[in-house]
């Protein structure tokens, strides 16, 4: 189990919160962390890199000279691979670089990579009423009250996203909101600082508490 302090809008401790998540045993949870990140990875690449071969590229129909008597090595054609403008031998074509993993295993992945990142975690009260208008100044100076560096990458996780905590994080480039459903691996790890509202943290219990 990890014990944590909750921290409120000043920075001041306002309470305790305890989270405990079942993970993978020590001696498995590096690989299937990076199975679960390689994953995600490979799902966001497009696979839409495409070359043509000698049978696509135009032109080539025609032999370029005789067979012999011109000194010249014989040819076929000029679209061959190894004359300029010709086709590509092996080049990529359209496909997908998705790889499968079990529910149970992305599952397991995400929260052992969470449950690793204790340390750099803070969990504060949900802060909704203190930003009725978007006001980035105070969500930086919040920020800054609960014990995080300026140029910290923060990943902010609430249990909902509201209009004006969206507005008021978006234009700061070393913060990215993201609501507990949306929990991801790479987001998890990439992160310098883990920022949690309460109800967030809840949320993330009673989803991947088994």
């Amino acid at each position: 189990m990890v014990e944590c302090v909750i921290k409120n809008w000043q920075g001041d401790e306002a309470g305790k919160a305890s989270f405990e998540l079942k993970v993978a045993s020590e001696e498995n949870a590096a690989h299937i962390v990076h199975r679960a990140l390689v994953r995600q990875l490979n799902g966001a690449r497009q696979g839409t890199a495409s070359t043509k071969t000698r049978a696509e590229v135009r032109g080539g129909g025609r032999k370029p000279w005789r067979q012999k008597g011109t000194g010249r090595a014989r040819a076929g054609s000029s679209r061959t691979p190894l004359w300029p403008g010709g086709g590509v031998i092996f080049g990529p074509k359209p496909r997908s670089y998705s790889v499968k993993m079990n529910r149970k295993e992305r599952r397991l992945a995400l929260r052992t990579a969470f449950q690793s990142r204790a340390n750099e975690l803070i969990v504060v009260e949900d802060f909704n009423d203190k930003l009725p208008q978007p006001k980035t100044r105070e969500l930086v100076d919040a920020i800054s009250r609960w014990g995080i560096a300026s140029e910290s990458k923060v990943l902010l996780i609430v249990s909902e996203i509201s209009d004006s905590v969206y507005l008021s994080a978006r234009n700061l480039s070393q913060l990215k909101l993201i609501s507990a459903s949306n929990l991801n691996i790479y987001d998890l790890l990439s992160a310098d600082q883990l920022v949690v509202t309460a109800s967030a943290l809840e949320k993330l219990q009673e989803v991947y508490s088994d």
